[in-house]
């Protein structure tokens, strides 16, 4: 996909590594989300990744977030997702995700804004903590307010597609100000349910797991985990392909 082309809409892929970045530039996407650590809801990926991602020819907005679980970080946590906005950048990145709640999941706008100005002049996606948020509207305005260009969001479920009207709500309220990115639980058999939201850009990571050709594990090396160690994921390029079809049919007749 052309860096330079502006199209009638945009979809991001998730991708959790080169292959699926690869997956993603081949199918057709226009960015994607760089991660690493899926099966933790995504963290920050290695600088290797980072950089080659970036020689391709799709661009690479990357996540920044030291670890799974909550969005409330300590001093330490903080100072590292400020140094790897500062490495993404030296690697020629095209966008930082992050952000930063309080306790109470309300944006830690102190600390929010500090990464927005740090990542200046990339531009900003608060990701999927939004979704945590109960006063949407309210923290919508507030990152407009602060600078944000993008907000990543389930509308507050689950997944995208149980949260149309709240979706629909966003778009509205933004009114152009800031671009709602529908992601999470989007796939090619339901994105035909976001398509009149208003929203023009959409997220998802069209994974598929590969089985591990390695002999049968012994042991769990994490013994507290359900996860296969043994097998990963990659963003399927045929998934892919299939939700720009939707997309494509349905933004060609509303252009």
């Amino acid at each position: 996909m052309d860096k330079k082309k502006t199209p009638l809409y945009q979809l991001e892929i998730c991708a959790n590594s080169l292959q699926s970045v690869i997956n993603a530039q081949k199918a057709g996407a226009h960015r994607v989300e760089l991660c690493a650590g899926l099966w933790e809801a995504g963290t920050t990926p290695s600088p290797a990744t980072i950089k080659k991602s970036c020689e391709l020819d799709i661009k690479v907005f990357v996540l920044i977030r030291p670890r799974g679980g909550d969005f409330v970080y300590t001093d330490l946590e903080f100072e590292l997702i400020k140094e790897d906005i500062k490495i993404c950048k030296s690697l020629g990145v095209d966008g930082i995700v992050s952000g930063v709640l309080k306790p109470d999941n309300t944006i830690d706008i102190e600390r929010t804004q500090t990464l927005i100005e740090l990542s200046k002049p990339l531009p900003f996606t608060f990701h999927r903590a939004f979704d945590l948020i109960e006063d949407q509207e309210a923290a919508l305005k507030q990152l407009i307010a602060l600078g944000a260009q993008r907000i990543l969001t389930s509308g507050g479920e689950t997944s995208a597609p149980e949260a149309q009207h709240q979706l629909k709500k966003l778009v509205e309220t933004s009114n152009d100000r800031i671009i709602i990115l529908a992601g999470g639980g989007i796939k090619s058999n339901n994105i035909n349910k976001l398509l009149k939201t208003g929203c023009k850009e959409f997220h998802m990571t069209a994974n598929a797991i590969v089985k591990s050709p390695a002999a049968k594990a012994p042991i769990m090396l994490n013994a507290s985990t359900i996860i296969p160690e043994q097998n990963y994921k990659v963003s399927n390029l045929e998934e892919i392909i299939n939700v720009i079809h939707e997309l494509d049919t349905f933004f060609s007749k509303h252009d």
